[in-house]
């Protein structure tokens, strides 16, 4: 399917749809027309005299500073070379592919004033899988994300590096690869494609992809720690949820009761002595459930900036363009920084249902290994997940709570939201690893449960993990037991079972 951009709403599914491969962008008529007009108004106002930032100024603290017409188009090209200061190792190839396609709708709304060439060819570099190579660091995340977009935009006039695939290649070669030639920039597009959110933007996105399928994978995973340890499923009954009705933990209580549903083994032990279970146990909705409201809140954030003019100066008509703030990632920032907590706290309750099933209680044997002593069974993977956990809790420290003023002070007040965007994945992929581990733990436990079955949905999945991960009966390298099941959880197969769960 063509998906038919521009002016019109992207949403966090058409996002996926993109990111995914199912869908490809073009712009429509329509965002043709109000590029063209857009630019058109700023030839207007170069040829009216009048002073406008970044058109005919130059930038942060030397906006003061008058540039002539004949130098605007040198003041372009200088800007982008200049800006380019990133460092660190390069962000993912998907991410930068992601700031393009951000950059592109947000330029097609016609309040930026470029030229359609640079749009049409960015899509052409999105097309011919022509990815810039982005460093991770340098974004205080205001005026945006200026080193990361001036990185993504060298190529444009035909510096900076690209990937090949998995390769890096530098500029020159890819465009002559394809036979293009670099684009000499006009009044205002330099300022244009460096000034916005877009870094910050497409790590979020990126997050919320992974943070939804983590949560569906939290509940799964604390669903079979629960069979394992063969606690009760009272503490998701409708009736319970219904008078303290948070979003996020009636949808988390809901799926509980259908991960359950027709379990073999909470039905023989519905009417057992056991009064309560744990927290971790217990509260799943609770603790799942608000982690999900920080990604329903960072969800409708990042759909709202997906569809935003986040550069300066924005071009209303032929006579006005208004030197804003909207470059300024601290709604995003805060956000994220939010979701950040969520996810980790994911990591921090799955510990813990790993703490209980290896202590040996209620039929499960210590260390879930019949044989210890001469065996450590389950002890040691635990201390990775503590590790994971702790490094988790040291990068919730919220980046949008500092700030270091730039540009002489100019701009006196940042977001740091790039910070925030990339704490976010790191959070993440250690979640991952995290209830892998709880996967492979929950999976052994069951073991000790036969011949009682847990609902087909579980022992489904249970089955997936045991085509990679088989009982253990004596020690051997759990190590790769937990690589392997990280390698499942990112399977294409395993990730459509997780998310229609």
């Amino acid at each position: 399917m063509t998906k038919t951009y521009g002016i019109d709403f992207l949403s966090f599914e058409d996002f996926k749809a993109i990111d995914n491969g199912k869908s490809t962008i073009n712009l429509n008529e329509t965002s043709k027309e109000q590029i063209i007009i857009s630019q058109q108004n700023v030839a207007k106002i170069i040829a009216s005299g009048q002073t406008v930032y970044g058109i005919n100024t130059g930038f942060g603290p030397l906006c003061d500073t008058k540039i002539s017409e004949e130098e605007t188009r040198q003041l372009q090209h200088n800007l982008l070379i200049s800006h380019a200061v990133g460092v660190g190792n390069p962000i993912k190839k998907e991410i930068s592919k992601t700031m393009l396609i951000a950059k592109a709708h947000a330029l097609s709304k016609g309040f930026s004033g470029v030229t359609l060439e640079v749009v049409e060819r960015i899509l052409l570099m999105i097309e011919k899988d022509i990815i810039p190579v982005v460093p991770e660091k340098g974004s205080v995340g205001a005026s945006g994300d200026l080193a990361p977009l001036s990185h993504l935009f060298l190529p444009l006039i035909g510096e900076g590096k690209v990937w090949e695939g998995d390769k890096i290649i530098t500029t020159k070669e890819a465009l002559a690869k394809h036979h293009l030639e670099p684009l000499n920039l006009s009044a205002k597009e330099g300022l244009g494609l460096i000034n916005g959110t877009q870094f910050i933007l497409s790590h979020a996105l990126h997050g919320l992809k992974k943070f939804e399928y983590l949560l569906n994978l939290a509940d799964v995973v604390g669903a079979l720690s629960l069979e394992a340890y063969e606690g009760s499923a009272s503490p998701f009954k409708k009736e319970l949820h219904e008078i303290r009705a948070f979003k996020g933990t009636v949808l988390v209580a809901e799926r509980m009761r259908n991960l359950l549903k027709d379990s073999g083994i909470a039905y023989s032990h519905q009417d057992c002595g056991r009064v309560q279970d744990p927290y971790s146990l217990r509260c799943i909705p609770q603790v799942h459930g608000a982690s999900r409201n920080a990604f329903f809140h960072l969800q409708e954030l990042a759909e709202i900036e997906l569809n935003s003019v986040t550069d300066n100066p924005i071009v209303i008509s032929d006579e006005e363009a208004i030197s804003g703030g909207n470059f300024h990632g601290q709604p995003l920032a805060m956000a994220l920084d939010y979701a950040t907590i969520a996810a980790s706290e994911l990591g921090n309750i799955s510990d813990r249902r790993q703490y209980l099933l290896i202590e040996g209680k209620y039929g499960l044997p210590k260390l879930l290994t019949e044989s210890s002593g001469l065996n450590s069974g389950f002890m040691i993977p635990q201390y990775t997940s503590a590790a994971l956990c702790t490094e988790n809790k040291t990068l919730c420290f919220p980046a949008s709570a500092d700030s270091i003023p730039t540009s002489l002070g100019q701009e006196d007040h940042v977001s740091m939201g790039s910070i925030s965007g990339r704490k976010f994945n790191q959070v993440l992929d250690n979640v991952e690893r995290i209830l892998a581990i709880e996967l492979m733990y929950a999976c052994q436990g069951l073991e000790f449960r036969r011949p009682k079955k847990s609902s087909p949905y579980l022992e489904q999945v249970f089955a997936k993990v045991r085509t990679i991960c088989p009982k253990l009966e004596d020690d051997r390298l759990i190590g790769d037991d937990i690589n392997n099941i990280i390698d499942l959880l990112q399977t294409d197969d395993f990730k459509d079972l997780i998310m229609n769960s």
